[in-house]
């Protein structure tokens, strides 16, 4: 049985060396990745993995891509999607039974946990095994568990992985031995390790060097523990790590899918056909690479061709102030990569209508040289209408014609229109009535202080030219009283005048002789006196 069980489970072909298989990979990696030869994109490094691919996960966007596309054998990198559709299908506290058939199904010399027909674990602790172990068995148990059969649960693999957008892609096993009809590639595996590592819970798993799982009523001890060199304590320790999963049979050879986020970005490397311990240096290299030639940034901050917020063909025309409802608007979590030494105005972009997410009436692509950086998503506005017709919304008075779609006529034509009789409605959007309001109070107030400081300023002046009138009436009045006096006195004054000077012409001496005293000179005139 066993001599059966291994010529079943190994191909009949006869292996390299070891000096062969590293020459070849030496060959590999004097190969010029297809990334590199985009004109003015970043370069990237050169690889001794036959495929090999780096996507930014947030977006999707491949940032360095070599062979992404040819069909290769993953080993047990299959166990992330394992996992993956596992944790999407059944509890992690679910208890699970061992049944002899899932043993039986791994290879003899297949990697394991040690599980035992007849115990009782929960998918949580499989689920390390599998990630940590990269038990076989393990796989084996929760596909009979889960979807009743090993080959319904990969048929469950397959159909997981197209719903990825997955097209090179084809699982025969849940736990990646070897068939020749089991095969993946570069760009299928980053877009399902994309997948798997947005659950916190595997990633976690998947980040674990060793655990120890201990024994219970119902199953043993269990020791785990994982050759991965990227993990903490590793050769190739890598701080950024988000998680990891290494694979290897003899025709597949090294294989590794690895995550890691800095600086808000997260990365998806992906080795495929590669020889030890390069795969570990090569997915090291190929995130040094990533963090240091790309950044995120926000579209909407540097967007001059579309302006959704303004543009008439994203309101709804009907506000209460005018046109100023928006219908639409831009998602405001949206980001795409820019690769180093690149402009946002190099960029090429285009409204899509494919793959729309949740929510999403439309989404703006953004592309260098026909590569893809990300989207941002067109969405209703937040203060619309919930059952806003979106073909009204953006009517052209074109109609649309019989079976079709209010998205085709919109690739089409720009816009969709009803020929029925249409109500006249009003959107209205909150902030800009509350801007509106705040803006007639802000005016309110600051006419109210305008007038108080204008009255006071009327009441001063008022004041001022009070007094200045009984000034100048109190001038007139002594002026007038003097004039008065002047002329009432004037005449007497003149007489009394007029005989001080005739009698004192009487009483003057006829004539009179200066006199010399110590060199002064007197006149006697000075001594002279009236006799009264």
């Amino acid at each position: 049985m066993f001599i059966f069980a291994a010529l079943f489970f190994t191909p009949l072909d006869v292996h390299a060396t070891s000096a062969e298989l590293n020459a070849e990979a030496d060959a590999r990696r004097a190969e010029e990745p297809e990334s590199n030869s985009i004109e003015g994109w970043p370069d990237g490094p050169h690889v001794g993995a036959e495929g090999a691919v780096l996507m930014e996960a947030g977006t999707g966007a491949i940032l360095y891509s070599k062979n992404p596309d040819e069909k290769l054998y993953p080993a047990s990198i299959t166990k992330l999607m394992c996992c993956l559709v596992a944790i999407e299908n059944c509890s992690l506290d679910t208890s699970i039974s061992v049944n002899q058939s899932a043993i039986d199904a791994n290879a003899p010399d297949g990697s394991s946990m040690g599980l035992k027909a007849g115990e009782t674990l929960t998918l949580e602790e499989l689920l390390y095994g599998i990630l940590i172990n990269s038990a076989n068995e393990a796989c084996n148990v929760v596909a009979e568990h889960i979807a009743g059969s090993i080959d319904a649960y990969v048929e469950m693999m397959n159909e997981r992985a197209v719903s990825l957008g997955c097209t090179g892609t084809h699982f025969v096993t849940p736990n990646g031995l070897f068939r020749e009809e089991h095969y993946t590639t570069a760009h299928d595996m980053a877009l399902i390790g994309r997948a798997f590592f947005s659950h916190d819970i595997l990633a976690k798993m998947a980040s674990t060097p060793s655990l120890t799982i201990p024994a219970s009523d119902v199953h043993e001890e269990h020791v785990l523990h994982s050759k991965n060199k990227l993990y903490k304590g590793g050769e190739y320790e890598y701080s950024s790590l988000v998680g990891s999963k290494t694979g290897f049979t003899s025709p597949s050879r090294q294989t590794l899918v690895s995550c890691a986020e800095k600086n808000g970005i997260r990365l998806v490397a992906v080795v495929l056909k590669e020889e030890s311990p390069s795969q570990f240096s090569d997915t090291v290299a190929l995130f040094d690479y990533g963090f240091s030639s790309f950044s995120l940034i926000d579209p909407s901050e540097y967007e001059t061709k579309y302006h959704i917020s303004n543009s008439s063909f994203f309101n709804s025309g009907n506000g209460i102030f005018g046109s100023t409802a928006p219908l639409l608007s831009t998602s405001p979590s949206s980001v795409i990569v820019m690769p180093a030494d690149i402009s946002f105005s190099d960029l090429d972009s285009g409204i899509s209508y494919e793959n729309l997410n949740d929510g999403s009436l439309a989404k703006i692509e953004y592309n260098y040289k026909g590569v893809y950086l990300g989207c941002t998503d067109i969405i209703p506005g937040p203060y619309l209408v919930t059952d806003i017709d979106f073909e009204r919304a953006l009517s052209n008075g074109s109609p649309l014609s019989a079976n079709e779609t209010a998205k085709d006529h919109i690739k089409k034509y720009g816009s969709v229109s009803s020929n029925e009789e249409e109500k006249k409605e009003v959107y209205v959007n909150v902030y800009h009535v509350i801007g509106w309001i705040a803006g007639c109070a802000a005016a309110v107030i600051v006419l109210s202080i305008f007038w108080a400081y204008f009255k006071k300023y009327l009441r001063h002046r008022r004041k001022i030219n009070k007094i200045k009138k009984a000034r100048e009436g109190s001038i007139k009045s002594r002026a007038a009283l003097r004039r008065g006096y002047r002329k009432h006195h004037s005449g007497k004054a003149y007489l009394t005048k007029k005989n001080e000077n005739d009698t004192a012409k009487r009483k003057r001496p006829v004539s009179h002789t200066d006199k010399r005293d110590n060199g002064e000179v007197k006149n006697n005139r000075d001594n002279f006196k009236f006799p009264y």
